[in-house]
C-alpha cells in the first residue's frame, strides 16, 4: 500500500516543481521587465523608426526624381555630345582610340569560352583594341584550357594577350593592377573590363567609346547587367527583383543628378588617365571597384550610364554561393567608408552637395542604414515588442512606410510583382547576413577581406543530364545546415505564438511567414524552388 501511494504522489511532486520554475521565471522575467526590457526595447523602436524614416525619405526621393528623369530627363546622348568615331583618310585605323579589354578570371572552366568569346567578337578595328585574359587559375587543368582557347582565337588573328602571375594577391583587384603594368597598355586610351561570366555585343563599344572621345570630363560609361537565369529557381528571381531595381533607380538617378555613381565591377569603359589618377586599382576592401570610383569622384570626374545597353551575366544559382557573393557586397561598403570618411569630407575638388549625397545617401543610408533596418526591426525589436506589450509601435512605422518602401523596390520588375511577398521574407532573411557583414566592415573584423569568387556555371544551366545524377552526399555539419537562420526562424515563431494566444498586436502572421523564409533558408532549400512566369 505503501508502494502504491509513493507512485501516485510523484507526478504530483512534478508537476509541482514545473510550476515552482515557472512561477520564478515569471518572477524574474517580471522584476526585470519594467526597468530594464522596457526602456531598452522602446529606445531601440525609437532608433529603429528614425532609420526606417531616412530610408523612407531616401526611397521617395529616388522615387520622384527617377520619374522627373523618365519624363522631362534629356537621353544621354542629348546630355553628353554622342557622335561616331569618324573615319579618317589620311591617318586611317589610328583615327580611332586603343582600348583594352580586361577579362579576369579564377578558375572559371563553365564559361571561359563564353566570356573570351565575346570579348574576341566586339566589334572595333582589329588593331586598335587588345583583349587581354587576366587568368588566376590555381587549376592547372583549368589555366591550359584557357591558354588554349586564348591562342586559338589569336590564329584567328586577334589581338589577344594571356597573363598570368605567381601569386594571387589582391584577388581581382591585384591582377587588374597588374594588368595595367604591360608595356603595351601604356598605349590605350580605355580600358573595358568583363567579369568572367559577362557577354557584350559586338557593338559595346561602338556604343560607349564615342561619349568618353567627345567628353573629356567623363571617367566611366557603365552599362546595365541582364540576367540570362533570372527565371532558374525562386532565388534567382528575387536577385532580379533586388538588382534590377539598383539598376533601374539608384544607377538612373545618381547618373541623371550627381553624374556619381558606385562602378559594378564590370561592364564598363574606364578612361585610363582618369583611372591613373584616381590612384589605380587598390585592394584595401573587397569592393575595389566602389573604391575607384569615389576615388575618381573627388578628383572631380563624372561618371555616365546607359541603361538601355544591356550586358549578358549570370546570377548566383546556389545559396551557398549568394550568401558569398552578398557578404562580400555588404562588407566592402562599409569598410570602404570607414576608411573613406575622413578624405571625403577633406576634399576641396568636388561641392558640399555631392559630399553629403555620397556619405549620407550612397554610404550611410543605402550601404548601412539599409541593411540594419531591415533585420533589426522587422526580425527582431518588432517580434519582440509582442512579448512586451507595454512597448507600442505605431502603425504608421509598423505598416505604412513599409509597405511604401517595398512597392518603390520592387516596381523595377513588374513581371515579378505576383511574388512581392516572397521576395520580402527572402531580403528580411538575407539581411541577416547583409547586417552581420556590414557590422564586420565597419569594425574591420575578422572576415573583412574574404574573397571567395561567385560560383558560375555558364552554358551547365542550359544542359539536362540525360542520366539521372548520383545523389549527393549529406551536407556537411554548418554548411548546409544555417544555424543562425534556424535560431531566428525558432524566435520568431515562437513569438507568433505567444501573439495568436496572448498578444494584441496581431502579426501572428507576418511572424509564422518569417520564420518559416528562415527555415527554408536555414536548412538550404531556397536554390531549388522555381516559380511560375
Amino acid at each position: 500500500m505503501d508502494r502504491l501511494s509513493t507512485t501516485t504522489v510523484l507526478p504530483d511532486t512534478f508537476q509541482g516543481a514545473r510550476d515552482d520554475f515557472s512561477m520564478q521565471m515569471g518572477l524574474i522575467w517580471d522584476q526585470i521587465k519594467a526597468p530594464l526590457i522596457v526602456p531598452l526595447l522602446k529606445l531601440a523602436v525609437a532608433i529603429c523608426l528614425i532609420m526606417s524614416l531616412m530610408l523612407f525619405i531616401e526611397r521617395v526621393y529616388m522615387g520622384i526624381v527617377i520619374v522627373l528623369v523618365k519624363l522631362f530627363g534629356r537621353k544621354p546622348d542629348r546630355r553628353y555630345k554622342w557622335e561616331p568615331v569618324k573615319d579618317d583618310v589620311e591617318f586611317g585605323n589610328s583615327a580611332y582610340p586603343l582600348v583594352l579589354v580586361q577579362i579576369p578570371m579564377y578558375n572559371e572552366r563553365e564559361v571561359y569560352q563564353l566570356s573570351i568569346g565575346a570579348a574576341c567578337g566586339l566589334s572595333w578595328p582589329s588593331d586598335r583594341i587588345i583583349i587581354q585574359v587576366l587568368d588566376d587559375s590555381t587549376d592547372p587543368i583549368i589555366k591550359d584550357m584557357v591558354e588554349l582557347e586564348c591562342q586559338r582565337w589569336a590564329s584567328k588573328g586577334i589581338n589577344i594577350k594571356y597573363e598570368i602571375r605567381d601569386n594571387r594577391n589582391g584577388y581581382k583587384a591585384g591582377a587588374l593592377k597588374e594588368g595595367m603594368k604591360h608595356s603595351y597598355v601604356k598605349h590605350c586610351d580605355y580600358v573595358a573590363i568583363f567579369d568572367a561570366d559577362f557577354q557584350p555585343e559586338p557593338d559595346f563599344l561602338w556604343r560607349t567609346i564615342p561619349f568618353l572621345v567627345h567628353n573629356p570630363q567623363l571617367a566611366l560609361v557603365q552599362a546595365r547587367w541582364k540576367f540570362v537565369n533570372a527565371d532558374e529557381c525562386l532565388m534567382t528571381r528575387m536577385q532580379e527583383m533586388s538588382l534590377d531595381y539598383h539598376f533601374t533607380v539608384e544607377q538612373e538617378v545618381g547618373s541623371s543628378t550627381y553624374a556619381f555613381f558606385g562602378f559594378n565591377g564590370t561592364a564598363g569603359v574606364w578612361r585610363i588617365s582618369a583611372l591613373n589618377e584616381a590612384g589605380g586599382w587598390k585592394d584595401r576592401t573587397t569592393v575595389e571597384d566602389m573604391d575607384l570610383a569615389v576615388r575618381a569622384s573627388l578628383k572631380g570626374w563624372k561618371f555616365l550610364y546607359l541603361g538601355t545597353l544591356k550586358v549578358k551575366n549570370e546570377l548566383p544559382s546556389t545559396l551557398k554561393a549568394y550568401r558569398y557573393q552578398q557578404h562580400r557586397w555588404s562588407c566592402g561598403p562599409a569598410n570602404l567608408f570607414r576608411k573613406m570618411l575622413m578624405e571625403i569630407i577633406r576634399n576641396k575638388k568636388v561641392t558640399t552637395w555631392k559630399k553629403i549625397h555620397v556619405i549620407y545617401s550612397f554610404f550611410f543610408v543605402r550601404k548601412i542604414i539599409a541593411h540594419v533596418v531591415t533585420f533589426i526591426f522587422y526580425c527582431v525589436v518588432l517580434p519582440a515588442t509582442v512579448l512586451v506589450p507595454e512597448v507600442e509601435v505605431p502603425k504608421w512605422g509598423a505598416v505604412y512606410i513599409p509597405s511604401i518602401i517595398t512597392i518603390l523596390n520592387a516596381v523595377g520588375t513588374p513581371r515579378s510583382l505576383h511574388l512581392m511577398v516572397f521576395w520580402i521574407l527572402f531580403e528580411n532573411v538575407m539581411s541577416l547576413h547583409r547586417t552581420k557583414a556590414t557590422f564586420i566592415g565597419l569594425l574591420e573584423a575578422g572576415r573583412v577581406n574574404e574573397w571567395i569568387v561567385t560560383e558560375k556555371l555558364g552554358d551547365a544551366l542550359k544542359a539536362k543530364p540525360a542520366t539521372k545524377a548520383p545523389k549527393k552526399p549529406r551536407f556537411r555539419f554548418g554548411e548546409r545546415l544555417h544555424l543562425l537562420e534556424l535560431g531566428v526562424g525558432a524566435f520568431l515563431f515562437f513569438c507568433g505564438c505567444y501573439d495568436l494566444t496572448f498578444g494584441k498586436n496581431h502579426y501572428f502572421l507576418y511572424l509564422y511567414l518569417q520564420s518559416i523564409a528562415f527555415f527554408v533558408m536555414g536548412f538550404g532549400y531556397i536554390g531549388t524552388i522555381v516559380p511560375n512566369s
